[in-house]
């Protein structure tokens, strides 16, 4: 991670975690994924310095508001927005048509999926909005899945806190960084092969009946 982003989220605590984690939530590009700036915000509650309750609060409402800006943009806009997207929205016409066709054929299990898988989270958001499913169907899944994402990095990253062992010019030591990402995924690739796991199930339990 950037020393000025360390600082600044350090320096202004929940208002920072929320202003980078909706600006990204929104699309807006950071080159620090959202994933290491929640774990680092549970190595700041390790040590003492931010409460866990308030910490997953702000990261839930940021990314809900987050997600619903750029899900109802497309939902509403979203042909117009397509054909004079911005350049920073690094989403391509390739990239939709291979999401709309998960998500057509998975369901709100594809939504949910989609919304706790590092990379692709904005982009879930987006097909959605596209795809115009129903707000009453994504509301629910955007809360499920934020709250979900923000328990997983943050509790992980005060998990990991012992072993930090970080000052803020130390926190841009590249195997810090591979140890945080892949922990990460690590848990992400658990949780959606148990989804997975479990959705295959019911569904042979419904052919049965």
């Amino acid at each position: 991670m950037p020393p000025e982003l360390i600082v600044f989220i350090s320096h202004y605590g929940y208002l920072a975690i929320f202003l980078v984690v909706i600006a990204q939530e929104m699309g807006i590009p950071n080159p620090v994924p959202n994933e290491l700036v929640l774990m680092f915000s549970g190595f700041l509650v390790f040590k003492g310095i931010l409460s866990l309750p308030i910490v997953i609060l702000v990261t839930v409402l940021a990314d809900f508001i987050g997600t619903n800006v750029l899900y109802f943009a497309f939902y509403y806009f979203g042909a117009y927005l397509l054909k004079h997207k911005p350049r920073w929205l690094p989403i391509s016409q390739k990239t939709i048509d291979k999401l709309s066709a998960r998500i057509s054929s998975g369901g709100q299990w594809a939504i949910y999926v989609g919304r706790i898988t590092p990379l692709i989270r904005g982009y879930t958001s987006v097909i959605t909005g596209l795809l115009q499913i129903k707000p009453r169907i994504f509301i629910p899944i955007a809360v499920i899945s934020a709250t979900t994402w923000s328990l997983v990095c943050v509790i992980l990253g005060r998990i990991l806190g012992p072993y930090f062992n970080y000052s803020v010019s130390g926190m841009g030591n590249v195997k810090y960084i591979i140890l945080i990402a892949i922990s990460t995924v690590i848990v992400i690739i658990f949780l959606v092969k148990l989804i997975q796991k479990r959705t295959a199930l019911k569904k042979e339990q419904d052919l049965l009946r």
